[in-house]
């Protein structure tokens, strides 16, 4: 008998709490229908000829059967859907967002750190693609495990998902080992989706895409990405998505796209919130007193 165990799968209607008890016990958790269907098809419309055309990858990492499209915000304003999704969002703030206390001139502060963007991908595994290296989507910012978590993640299916035709891989209790216990893919349950329900995990639960035993059935997802705000962001945002294109989404997606600063002050623009030249190009002199 199998002791693996399987990932829990929640309701649409499951709770921020729902979601923190199961990411604090297995690393990750399935919720159904996490997007409507008119944002789906609207994905759909927007990516599936970029999509259809995007190169296979060149290594066992990123597929050599698996297609991947980045910079999504640019390509489809359905994506400000995906990344405040409320169960994502919330469940992100609650967990990483925890007070930090500082002393400037003998008062000792509190600053509640931002959420801001750090990936977005379309993930496209074709018939025939083996299963990619189990891996932790924290190794970029050279986190240390067990330690406290930096991001959180979300696989939005767009496809059928399935074990068959490569639904991802992941290691439930995962995110408690330390960095020098090595995860092997017998370890690892299939996190079985139907279209438009979400694999929510952290960054520190081993995890990787399956393999796609498939004749004809592609799996397709969407990966996006909540990091700390003081963290650099994966995919580089700013050059990723025009500004042209971060002024068509409303200032809290903006702001989420890192036109931002995270409190106390991290990311300023001439000692300001940068926010304001989604708008303009003139950087102007202002005080610190306007970001603290």
């Amino acid at each position: 008998m199998s002791s693996k165990r399987a990932l829990v799968t929640l309701p649409s209607s499951a709770s921020i709490d729902d979601i923190l008890e199961c990411l604090e016990r297995d690393g990750g958790c399935i919720v159904k229908n996490m997007l409507k269907q008119e944002t789906i098809d609207g994905l759909w419309a927007d990516l599936s000829d970029v999509l259809d055309v995007a190169p296979n990858g060149d290594g066992s990492f990123v597929g050599r059967k698996t297609r991947r499209i980045s910079g999504l915000f640019s390509r489809s304003l359905h994506m400000q859907e995906l990344i405040t999704q409320p169960q994502l969002y919330g469940a992100a703030e609650k967990l990483l967002c925890k007070p930090f206390k500082y002393w400037l001139d003998g008062v000792q502060h509190i600053s509640i750190p931002a959420l801001q963007m750090s990936l977005t991908q379309a993930i496209q595994i074709m018939p025939g693609e083996g299963a990619q290296p189990l891996h932790r989507d924290d190794i970029a910012h050279h986190r240390r495990h067990p330690g406290p978590d930096s991001q959180i993640q979300v696989l939005y299916a767009l496809s059928e998902y399935t074990e068959a035709n490569g639904a991802t891989r992941v290691i439930p209790g995962s995110h408690k080992w330390d960095d020098d216990r090595a995860p092997t893919y017998e370890e690892s349950v299939p996190a079985e989706m139907n279209v438009g329900d979400g694999l929510i995990y952290l960054g520190s639960t081993y995890h990787s895409g399956g393999k796609n035993t498939t004749v004809d059935k592609p799996r397709t997802a969407i990966a996006t990405t909540l990091v700390l705000g003081y963290l650099r962001q994966e995919e580089n945002q700013y050059i990723a998505v025009p500004r042209e294109r971060v002024r068509e989404f409303p200032e809290r997606v903006q702001r989420l796209l890192g036109w931002s600063t995270n409190p106390p002050f991290c990311g300023w623009i001439e000692m300001r919130d940068p926010n304001y030249l989604v708008a303009t190009d003139a950087a102007l002199n202002t005080t610190a007193e306007d970001i603290l």
